[in-house]
């Protein structure tokens, strides 16, 4: 399979997820690599116009955050002093001191106020994460309401230059990170600086000079924290591109599987999975192993302050100038202010990532969007075998603006008429087409249709005169008379039934096991690719447009079929006007009309007959054809 095919490339970087722990992978210390946006500030400002509708909310969820964290931060403090009234009682009896008794009732009323402490720390942190969570799916839902509306209005040109994994990792992957980090990390970041201030403040009421300690510690830790994930960044870069890789890989593999095996390209599939597959082991082992040394670090870090507020604190203790419950609650305190530290330092480059994914969200949202729709449409509606009429009239387009590749067609075309379209690869054939449907803008020029500039007509409007059948087959995963029935909205089970039999699918279809109800998996791949193209010729038969487009429709069935498929398209194409885009000349020597394109010009057109007698490029076209395919059924 080619690296080259949009339709099956995949991103370098694999998405982002988020492992256990505030911090990820690895635990609070790790720092995922961030992704940095182009423009930060600006990208942030946008962001949060989406969360300024819900002020009220946030303003909720910052209250209770606050007192959330408020009342977690109390607990050790006067977990302290049931502490110190329990040691000075036990203390006291041991020490033979008269009437020397623990003071239950006071231990009693202290864990009641320690309890209701919890409960409303709990209850807090509830209404903060429920509110929270309405604000953050409110967000993402708004603007995948914007993503999806914003691609019905974006021109085919936008979907032809970009790939397919492209256009979905911003629908679905940005969007993810970005519901991710309000719902998660924007509550996190707030109670993080919240018990930042708040343990800080209660530390220094127990003891400025241990206080210091524990604020001694901090830059060893930051200097362990920035060595490893500098180290460890580059290894997770390399572990989400596999990964991407891998990824990509495999649904190629497994899309194409038929013409790997068909071509005996196993061996080198493998190796080349093997090949990306080792590397995703080596750079995943060296990140997780990177990651994984800074919570033991940490842990040997902070447990040497521990040793030191244990000593310190002991002193202080004998000589009077704190208690032991201070020194317990202290320790509490120690343990809390260097976890929202390392979280902050993490949130603050998931923020990165996140403001990149936006980012990438914000430039789908300001493409260039079709040329709006007409107020009010002219398109007409007049009697069956009157409507058809189409003009090209001085048309001018090429795909880029420097490349013209139509210079001034002209061409007319009478209800009813069944017009060809031949040429080579490359001759503009599909993309006249294309310009009939406004899949595209002209440059210059009008096609009109009944009389009316299509330019004038609203898109839905002009397309449902249309009805296509292509070469490349389209069905969608349902059932048969599902994929039957979406030619035209409101189509009763006889019509679905009179259509198959029209297209002379209704014998194959009545053949399976669960006949109309039979359902299609994604690509189709349980019929045959003739079965597909009946389908969607039965499908264009219940449409009953005004106008026919036919790309090679009978190209992928056999030589019978293909008769019986010739004989209902007849039937179709009375009265209406057709558009048939054919390699085989044998099949459109009863045409009206043949446009002969070639390098985006019509350069012939007539009749078969016409055509022949003029001996230009039709007639070296169809003699060579026609050497080729009757040759054999000569002498």
């Amino acid at each position: 399979m080619s690296d080259n095919n949009p339709k099956y490339k995949r991103p370098d970087t694999a998405p982002r997820h988020r492992g256990p722990g505030p911090g990820g992978p690895g635990g609070p210390g790790m720092m995922l690599p961030a992704e940095k946006a182009k423009d930060f500030k600006g990208t942030l400002r946008r962001l949060i116009r989406y969360l300024r509708p819900r002020q009220v909310q946030l303003l909720i969820v910052l209250i209770t955050a606050i007192a959330s964290t408020v009342f977690s931060i109390f607990s050790p403090k006067v977990m302290g002093k049931a502490t110190t009234k329990l040691f000075e009682g036990a203390y006291g009896k041991l020490m033979g001191v008269e009437g020397a008794t623990i003071d239950y009732g006071y231990i009693n009323d202290i864990l009641l106020i320690l309890g209701g402490l919890y409960l409303f720390s709990s209850l807090f942190s509830y209404i903060q994460q429920y509110v929270m969570a309405g604000v953050a799916q409110k967000v993402v839902f708004d603007m995948r309401e914007q993503i999806n509306s914003k691609l019905e209005r974006l021109p085919l040109k936008y979907f032809d230059s970009r790939t397919h994994g492209e256009t979905l990792s911003r629908a679905t992957n940005d969007v993810d990170n970005i519901s991710t980090t309000l719902q998660q990390s924007l509550t996190q970041l707030i109670t993080s600086i919240v018990t930042i201030i708040g343990v800080v403040v209660m530390m220094l009421t127990i003891s400025p000079w241990l206080t210091l300690i524990t604020i001694i510690t901090l830059p060893l830790s930051f200097v362990v924290i920035m060595a490893i994930t500098k180290r460890s960044q580059t290894y997770f870069i390399g572990q989400q591109r596999s990964l991407g890789q891998l990824n990509g890989h495999v649904e190629e593999m497994y899309t194409g599987h038929r013409i790997i095996k068909a071509f005996g390209r196993e061996k080198q599939s493998l190796g080349h999975f093997n090949t990306i597959n080792d590397d995703l082991y080596d750079t995943g082992w060296r990140s997780q192993f990177m990651s994984g040394m800074i919570m033991p670090l940490m842990m040997f870090i902070g447990n040497l302050g521990y040793v030191l507020i244990c000593v310190v604190g002991g002193i202080f203790v004998t000589k009077k100038m704190i208690d032991v419950g201070d020194i317990q609650a202290f320790i509490q305190y120690s343990r809390q202010f260097t976890m929202p530290i390392t979280q902050t330092a993490n949130i603050a480059n998931i923020i990165q990532s996140t403001v990149a994914s936006a980012e990438r969200v914000f430039e789908l949202l300001d493409e260039e969007e079709e040329v709006p729709e007409v107020s009010t449409s002219r398109a007409s509606h007049g009697a069956y075998g009157e409507e058809g009429a189409v003009e090209f009239r001085h048309v001018k387009f090429g795909y880029k603006e420097d490349s013209i590749l139509i210079e001034d067609m002209n061409i007319e075309v009478s209800p009813g008429q069944t017009i060809a379209i031949v040429g080579p690869t490359g001759a503009g054939k599909t993309t006249l087409i294309n310009l009939l449907m406004r899949f595209y803008e002209l440059n210059e020029g009008q096609i009109l249709i009944d009389g009316i500039n299509i330019a004038d007509m609203k898109r839905s409007e002009l397309r449902s005169k249309f009805g296509m059948v292509l070469q490349d087959t389209w069905l969608f995963n349902g059932t048969i008379r599902d994929n039957i029935a979406y030619g035209r909205e409101g189509a009763t089970e006889a019509d679905i039934v009179r259509a198959a039999k029209a297209a002379h699918a209704d014998h194959f279809i009545r053949t399976l096991p669960q006949g109309y109800d039979t359902v299609l998996n994604e690509e189709a791949s349980n019929i045959s690719q003739g079965q597909k193209q009946l389908l969607t010729i039965a499908r264009a038969i219940l449409a009953d447009p005004t106008i026919l487009i036919l790309d090679e429709a009978t190209s992928s069935v056999d030589t019978r079929t293909e008769v019986l498929i010739q004989t209902a398209m007849n039937t179709l194409m009375s009265g209406r006007t057709s558009f048939v885009i054919a390699h085989r000349l044998s099949t459109i020597r009863d045409a009206d009309l043949i446009l002969v394109m070639n390098k985006g010009s019509v350069i012939e057109k007539g009749s078969h007959v016409e055509l022949l007698e003029q001996g230009g490029f039709y007639a070296d076209l169809y003699n060579s054809q026609f050497s080729e395919e009757e040759l054999p059924d000569v002498g």
